[in-house]
């Protein structure tokens, strides 16, 4: 994953409305009724093995190393509400957007006689619609990183550095390189 899946994910996690469950035996339940269950499959999720996996779920393992604490707080947060997170996705896709905050190295390619430097920049813009269902629908097929980077420079280019066509007209924008970037809708 890239920096901004990762991005997504994590602003499609914040929209949950419970709180996951909290202990290692609840957490892999979950997993294999996700999965399920396939405590196999689960293992594979993890990166432990299969008998490891039912240990928790017997009752006879409690305490997680910090590995695969990491790795349950990070499984649980793709399984956990998918409805809710995926209805916060389509409002989002739909009507109200996303609000991308970056610092990050943009380039330009601009007319002759303008700075085309790439300069790190630090933004909080707000997407709309659109944008924020292009970028939806690239990761939910797979898109890389580098075809999820083009359509939020794109979306950028057009309403930030081209304030939605009021100047800049030949200006075209390339992210380059992301230091961090926080997606909310």
């Amino acid at each position: 994953m890239g920096d901004i899946d990762d991005a997504l994910e994590r602003a499609g996690y914040e929209r949950v409305t419970k709180q996951p469950p909290k202990t290692p035996a609840a957490r892999m339940r979950l997993l294999v009724k996700a999965e399920k269950g396939s405590t196999k499959a689960v293992a594979q999720r993890l990166g432990v093995s299969q008998r490891q996996v039912e240990r928790y779920l017997a009752g006879k393992a409690k305490h997680p190393r910090p590995a695969l604490r990491d790795a349950l707080a990070r499984e649980i947060a793709k399984v956990w509400q998918p409805r809710v997170r995926q209805q916060a996705r389509k409002k989002a896709a739909t009507s109200t957007g996303i609000t991308i905050e970056t610092r990050a190295r943009f380039g330009y390619t601009a007319p002759v006689g303008t700075t085309d430097d790439p300069r790190m920049r630090r933004l909080t813009v707000h997407l709309p619609a659109a944008y924020a269902g292009r970028l939806f629908e690239a990761q939910q097929q797979g898109a890389d990183d580098a075809q999820l980077r083009e359509i939020v420079a794109e979306g950028l280019q057009e309403i930030y550095f081209k304030d939605n066509g009021r100047r800049a007209d030949h200006l075209a924008v390339e992210l380059t390189e992301i230091d961090y970037i926080d997606v909310s809708f």
